[in-house]
């Protein structure tokens, strides 16, 4: 298994990363709400099964479906940093 990962690319192991960060992150919201992955699927129009393959954290959610997800949640799956669009005047 070591010889396996060894092989792996930086930006492939942090893509995995990210994803399974992403995936507990809805996990989270979910349980914060007391929702289930069926409920989710309900509200995004999709099926249980996709919904389950998207936060199995191994599949490559694109940021439309994160929106998508962020909206239906109405909560932030994925912030991003982001620094005043003017700076402050000293």
């Amino acid at each position: 298994m070591d010889e396996i990962r060894s092989t792996i690319s930086p930006e492939m192991k942090l893509q995995m990363e990210m994803s399974v960060a992403i995936a507990n992150r809805i996990y989270e919201i979910l349980e914060d709400k007391g929702m289930t992955q069926k409920e989710l699927a309900r509200l995004l129009g999709k099926t249980e099964t996709e919904v389950s393959r998207w936060l199995s954290g191994t599949h490559n959610l694109t940021l439309s479906t994160i929106c998508k997800i962020s909206a239906a949640l109405d909560e932030e799956v994925v912030t991003v940093p982001r620094k005043d669009l003017e700076p402050e005047l000293v």
